[in-house]
């Protein structure tokens, strides 16, 4: 193994075992830290934590546990995958978990890059964006878990650390990477926030880190890793086949982003919307929507993607992990009980609903297919499952019925 990725959720996990594939990079994503070692040929491993909202501390501990797996493996370089939107508290994950795994690697100069510009993610001066909006004014400052109220990556990220947080600006991003690269290693600071608003720019990034022993990121970051290995005359260059899979289909949809709610809304098929106060109080069950889904035509919908105001109320009254642990708790039983019905094609929509359904499910590694939307592959979890695993503010107005297609193709 080449490339170590370490995930801090599901969906992002997939986005960049997607982006790694489409490099050329034999790429298998494992559901949490495996029990043996990998299986020969793989040239990027992905390991996929559920540890972007979690504690800490057990965040630090479960991917320091996933890079020595992965430093087992052989690995060379050490990638720890973020969300696009840079998705953290004051305190952390993100911060913490990068400098633990610095720490630990001996890494001084460690690059810090959410941009993903084929999602509309751009990172000036510092500052991230979504689509034309600074991060604070995209919807994510009303994220239930980790509102992000403030756009300056590198004022968000020195909250979170205790070392300093140096900056690359566009001015030196534009004149490639060995420019890049002489800037990386003047710096004082260990993490450094790039910023890129395109595609050449993190190829850009991606040359001038040869060599680092880690890189931080989104799905974006890992655009230009392979084509070092490349150089190097690293790569098999096969690609495996993918095939589709037919049977009965389910979206499950947690997330109360702006794009997944449009989803929501634009669905073109039976609708079941569950919220938090019947789920907290009993009124619904895992058993009894999965046998309202398995009794419907066409692709069915199972959803809790509120309005923010409703979200806040809710947690309000019942408390924000009670109300969370509770919804992914619920999407779990139900994927489980979807499958064990007969359902071959499951899509899923929301970080932490897609990481609840995937710990549920439990199929120790996917086989990475091709692209529904950027980010978003299909994955195969087993000989008779498929799956889309898509945060939150990815895909289009028709993704789910798109992703069922794709799933399906050529079954």
């Amino acid at each position: 193994m080449l490339l170590g990725c370490i995930g801090d959720d599901f969906t992002g996990s997939s986005d960049l075992g997607n982006t790694l594939t489409k490099a050329g990079m034999r790429t298998v994503q494992y559901v949490g830290v495996p029990d043996g070692p990998a299986e020969a040929g793989v040239e990027a491993g992905v390991v996929a934590l559920k540890s972007r909202s979690v504690p800490v501390e057990e965040a630090v501990r479960a991917s320091l546990a996933a890079l020595d797996w992965l430093l087992a493996q052989g690995c060379e370089q050490i990638l720890f995958k973020y969300c696009s939107t840079f998705d953290s508290t004051p305190e952390g994950n993100i911060g913490p978990v990068a400098e633990a795994l610095a720490e630990r690697l001996g890494a001084d100069r460690v690059i810090v890059c959410p941009a993903f510009p084929g999602a509309g993610r751009t990172v000036y001066q510092g500052h991230l964006f979504v689509a034309d909006r600074l991060l604070s004014e995209s919807g994510m400052e009303n994220h239930p878990l980790t509102p992000m109220t403030d756009p300056d990556l590198r004022r968000w990220l020195a909250r979170q650390v205790s070392g300093a947080v140096g900056h690359v600006p566009s001015e030196v991003v534009l004149k490639g990477a060995a420019a890049i690269r002489a800037r990386l290693d003047a710096s004082d600071a260990r993490l450094i926030v790039c910023d890129a608003i395109r595609d050449a720019d993190l190829m850009a990034l991606g040359t001038a880190a040869a060599g680092l022993r880690l890189v931080t990121g989104g799905s974006g970051i890992a655009m230009g890793l392979p084509e070092n290995f490349r150089a190097q005359g690293q790569l098999s260059e096969t690609a495996g086949a993918w095939r589709g899979q037919g049977g009965r289909a389910a979206v499950l949809s947690g997330s109360c982003s702006t794009a997944t709610r449009e989803q929501v809304a634009r669905h073109d098929g039976p609708r079941r919307e569950v919220t938090a106060e019947a789920l907290m109080a009993g009124e619904v069950t895992p058993q009894e929507v999965t046998d309202w889904a398995l009794a419907q035509d066409g692709l069915p919908l199972v959803y809790s993607s509120a309005d923010p105001d409703v979200v806040r109320a809710a947690q309000a009254r019942f408390g924000r992990e009670a109300v969370a642990g509770r919804i992914e708790a619920f999407f779990a039983e139900t994927a489980r009980a979807l499958v064990a019905g007969g359902v071959t094609r499951l899509i899923t929509a929301g970080g932490e609903t897609s990481g609840a359904v995937v710990e549920a499910l439990a199929p120790g590694a996917l086989e990475i297919g091709p692209e529904i939307a950027p980010g978003v592959p299909c994955l195969r979890a087993g000989a008779d499952l498929v799956l889309a695993l898509k945060s939150g503010n990815f895909g289009g107005p028709g993704f789910f019925a798109e992703a069922d297609a794709l799933l399906g193709r050529g079954a």
